[in-house]
């Protein structure tokens, strides 16, 4: 059975809690910081609840203390001013969680099965690591040794020191712009500029003035000469990020580029020359867009000298573990988490079945997100964000969670009270009563895609009844549904 200390002064509370608590775990008691800490040494215990007010020391440096003898255990501080900058504090330093006093049971009771739970995941080694891994300068491109992204790498080293245009195709988040600095470093303009230009990030007019200059005067605002890209970026390389999103007056501009290097600066008469590489990246399709009108031919075929795709994440999940692995080390520096150590085994496989719509730069935010918000030295699913808990749910919806071995429906209580009454039961309003318990229990389950602790926050209960509930009714829930 897991155990908790409990260090607090008040004789009341510590009797309330061994009470509460005793039916999820073994209770020990302390009434100052020393014999709480004592107890710590010499016992193995899967939580800590902790006064913040003890009579021989301050509860903040009494956690420290914990936190130097096993940064692993979750500690849970009870405060009469649970708004107050000290919990704040308290949370600031990694606490678990905190609650008010005085205390409610069945607050307190979820609370603490919840840290008992993180501290047995936790105890499980990782399967995905936070150690740092440097892939080398091109960062999470270069991670993955799927078939597709293999691809990728061929293609830029085969065209990286080829002076022609080249388009990049892929969906928003894929890594374009990484894919165009990866050909500038192997290019035999390496030593020169590199500038990139977001042409849907700038109006047409500020998008022609950004990309040529402009002269003084040659528009409301233009109070002195401007130098563009084009004219900065002479003997380097251009990247034209979104090159879909251009007005067709742009378009022609950049398409004399592509074909003489000549151009004038808005407002200007002046004819210039450039020597610059340009690599153009675009999520939309073009050929569409051509069909449609909204896009020039002419200027399609030049920059699709070469054409480079790349593939979304959900084509090729078996990288996902790699890029988590380098986005979590980055994180972990960021945000100055030493203790964290991964993903406990079921996050990981939460990540790895995602769809990852955003693409790798989702992937990057959401483990960001986790890193930032966690204060355990592993992940688990409960500090991952809905959106990727209720994919799984939907797929399970589709008849990954099995009720039982009875099939259950809301329909079938006018045939299971039929059928009793038949056979003169003497029990049907308990049989019935039980038939739709376990129906309603099984159908919020589903819902959250096996979750218990969204589960019983629906359902009004707490979750070591909706446990216990989970026993007696015999309801199964596949592996790949995430208990919470």
């Amino acid at each position: 059975m897991p155990s908790v200390l409990v260090i607090d002064d008040d004789r009341a509370i510590l009797a309330l809690t061994e009470k509460a608590l005793s039916t999820i775990a073994d209770v020990e008691t302390a009434a100052t910081a020393k014999e709480g800490l004592e107890k710590l040494r010499a016992g193995a215990f899967d939580t800590v609840l902790l006064d913040i007010q003890l009579p021989d020391q301050n509860g903040l440096a009494v956690y420290c203390e914990i936190r130097e003898f096993d940064r692993r255990i979750p500690v849970v501080f009870m405060t009469v001013e649970a708004a107050s900058s000290t919990a704040i504090e308290a949370m600031q330093l990694g606490a678990f969680d905190y609650i008010g006093k005085p205390l409610s049971v069945d607050p307190l009771r979820d609370l603490i099965e919840k840290a008992i739970e993180q501290r047995q995941i936790s105890s499980v080694p990782v399967a995905i690591s936070a150690d740092d891994k440097s892939p080398g300068e091109s960062g999470e491109l270069f991670i993955g040794r799927s078939p597709a992204m293999l691809g990728v790498f061929k293609a830029i080293g085969k065209v990286s020191k080829q002076d022609v245009p080249i388009l990049i195709r892929g969906e928003s988040g894929t890594g374009k712009e990484l894919v165009a600095r990866a050909l500038y470093q192997y290019s035999h303009r390496s030593d020169e500029i590199f500038l990139a230009v977001n042409c849907a990030a700038l109006p047409d007019n500020l998008l022609e003035s950004e990309l040529f200059g402009h002269e003084k005067g040659a528009f409301t605002g233009a109070e002195s000469r401007r130098i563009g890209k084009f004219e900065q970026c002479n003997g380097g390389t251009l990247f034209l990020d979104e090159i879909g999103d251009m007005a067709p007056s742009v378009q022609a501009k950049v398409l004399r580029v592509l074909q003489e290097q000549r151009f004038e600066r808005v407002g200007g008469n002046k004819e210039l020359t450039t020597d610059v590489r340009i690599i153009a990246a675009t999520n939309r399709p073009l050929e569409q867009m051509v069909a449609d009108g909204d896009y020039r031919e002419d200027l399609l075929y030049r920059l699709n000298g070469v054409t480079i795709e790349l593939p979304p994440l959900r084509e090729r999940l078996s990288d996902v573990p790699a890029l988590v692995q380098f986005f979590m080390a980055q994180a972990k520096k960021e945000f100055n988490k030493p203790d964290l150590e991964g993903l406990s085994p079921e996050a990981a496989e939460l990540f790895e079945g995602y769809h990852w719509p955003g693409n790798v730069r989702q992937l990057r935010a959401v483990i960001r997100r986790c890193v930032l918000d966690t204060v355990m030295p592993v992940i688990t699913p409960d500090g991952l964000p809905k959106e990727i808990t209720r994919v799984k749910a939907a797929d399970n919806a589709l008849g990954g969670i099995p009720a039982s071995t009875e099939t259950l429906d809301g329909a079938g209580l006018p045939q299971l009270v039929k059928r009793l009454l038949a056979e003169k039961s003497t029990d049907v309003y308990a049989e019935a009563t039980q038939y739709m318990e376990k129906y309603v229990i099984t159908e919020v389950l589903k819902s959250t895609g096996g979750n218990q602790s969204q589960a019983a926050e629906i359902l009004g209960i707490t979750r070591g009844k909706l446990r216990d509930r989970i026993t007696t009714f015999d309801i199964s829930l596949t592996s790949n549904v995430q208990i919470g």
